[in-house]
């Protein structure tokens, strides 16, 4: 299987970050673990509809799984892998301003 576009997974994690509703939820998940849809909404002040809505784009994205729990709730689960490519994306930019910086501050000391 070819390894994912790291573009790609980043541009979904930061469409789905750029909420921030969807930023409350993950911070949610990953200050208290795995929870149902209903049990954020009476955590958050989103609704339940709502917060299902985000859930689905934090999944789709790859930020959170559903679980399957019991009398057929589902739970969600946070997930950092995708966050991790992320970061390996901005890391990659960074490096190469990195770089145009030091050589434009050469140029201009020089």
């Amino acid at each position: 299987m070819p390894p994912p576009d790291i573009e790609a997974v980043a541009e979904q994690v930061f469409v789905a970050l750029a909420d921030p509703s969807r930023r409350a939820v993950l911070a949610e998940l990953a200050a208290r673990g795995p929870a149902t849809a209903t049990d954020l909404a009476a955590r958050l002040p989103i609704t339940r509809q709502a917060i299902a809505k985000h859930l689905t784009l934090l999944g789709e994205a790859g930020l959170v799984t559903a679980e399957p729990g019991e009398r057929r709730r589902v739970r969600y689960r946070l997930r950092s892998a995708p966050m991790r490519v992320a970061q390996q994306f901005l890391a990659a930019l960074a490096s190469d301003w990195d770089g145009r910086l030091d050589a434009l501050r050469d140029h201009l000391d020089g």
